[in-house]
């Protein structure tokens, strides 16, 4: 089995935390989506084994118009060995999830929703300078069940000002879902981003890694009591909702990283591409 990522270098906003590869101006979308096409062709030898995962990474992927993933998705099947049932997840944000926007989803071959919700409250989503809203973020989910049976969403604890109380009540807003998998994320300071700046600078107050252990643990109890397996670091999953593709890259399996910044493992050796979307 083999994987393929995509990477969707294209955000409406910048989160204060994150320091992944990405731009706000969707000036180069187009030329950069025939660009990724064009490397999918041009390294269709790279990958063997049979494609069994195919992930929209990012970046925000959500960004994007069914066409647009039809188009990609296109190219790979007619390019590679892809599995009969293969997962295909997106990453999405919850101000992209109208319901339009799902029915057009439901539509292409998409069958796993991965959902960066962070916090159901808005001072947490405030702080990290997150472009949706609490109230937007629990609809997404309502719209997105409707559609979609595998779904997977991010939070993150450790936020300065976080109660272990609130901590709990964004837990227990997940599991009244009925969301089958959670990944749960420590705040983390990553040089050169907003995030860093307003600590040295004494706008935002330094992280408290006590507070994120306590968090974590309290993630564990809960999770563990409600049936969820903990079967990677920060992935909580019920039986049959695993995911295959994060699951992959622990096992060692080949995979192919498209786009800029993207990285690649055939197996013996690692790779990556340059992060710049014009280069």
């Amino acid at each position: 089995m083999a994987g393929i990522y995509l990477h969707i270098p294209f955000c409406k906003q910048a989160c204060y935390y994150c320091d992944f590869h990405f731009s706000t101006s969707l000036k180069h979308k187009t030329p950069l989506l025939e660009a990724l096409a064009k490397e999918l062709v041009l390294r269709k030898n790279e990958i063997a084994e049979e494609i069994q995962t195919i992930y929209f990474g990012g970046g925000t992927p959500s960004i994007l118009n069914r066409d647009e993933i039809d188009f990609l998705l296109h190219i790979i099947v007619e390019n590679y060995p892809v599995s009969a049932s293969p997962e295909i997840t997106l990453e999405a944000n919850p101000d992209d999830l109208s319901k339009e926007k799902l029915i057009d989803l439901s539509k292409t071959k998409i069958n796993r929703l991965s959902i960066g919700i962070q916090s159901f409250f808005d001072e947490d989503l405030i702080y990290m300078n997150r472009a949706h809203s609490a109230k937007e973020a629990q609809e997404s989910l309502k719209y997105a069940k409707q559609y979609f049976s595998n779904i997977t969403i991010d939070l993150i604890y450790g936020v300065p000002g976080l109660t272990h109380e609130r901590w709990r009540d964004n837990i227990q807003k997940a599991l009244d879902l009925g969301i089958p998998h959670l990944s749960c994320y420590a705040l983390t300071v990553e040089d050169k981003t907003a995030l860093a700046g307003f600590i040295q600078s004494g706008k935002y107050q330094p992280l408290n890694e006590e507070l994120a252990n306590e968090q974590f643990q309290l993630l564990c109890e809960i999770l563990h009591r409600e049936g969820y397996v903990h079967y990677e670091i920060s992935n909580f999953g019920l039986p049959g909702y695993f995911s295959q593709h994060n699951s992959a890259y622990w096992k060692g399996v080949a995979y192919l990283g498209i786009g800029p910044s993207a990285h690649s493992y055939d197996g013996q050796k690692r790779s990556w591409n340059v992060s710049n979307n014009v280069k």
